[in-house]
């Protein structure tokens, strides 16, 4: 894995309060692979409070999409990837 200095994973819960499946799918993969040791913190995107910690996140750095990952590194620059996949590439398998 690349020195990053933070990982912080987004998924969604919807307003009718269900979760994201693509959410769980991720979060699963991750799960399986052992790959949440990565992770510094989980944080939900709840559609029905614009005030959560995700949805506040997605707004500031642009994201419509969920889940996704943000990674701080020790530079001080933060990455944004939307897919799970390349994440897993860039990131963890570095």
């Amino acid at each position: 894995m690349e020195k990053a200095v933070k990982v912080t994973f987004v998924k969604k819960v919807f307003a009718d309060g269900s979760p994201c499946k693509k959410c769980g799918e991720v979060l699963a993969k991750m799960e399986e692979g052992d790959q949440l040791k990565y992770i510094n913190n989980i944080v939900v995107a709840d559609e029905a409070d614009p005030n959560s910690e995700g949805m506040l996140l997605a707004a500031k750095h642009g994201v419509t999409k969920a889940p996704f990952f943000i990674v701080e590194n020790d530079q001080g620059e933060t990455t944004i990837y939307t897919i799970y996949f390349k994440f897993v590439k860039e990131v963890i398998n570095k």
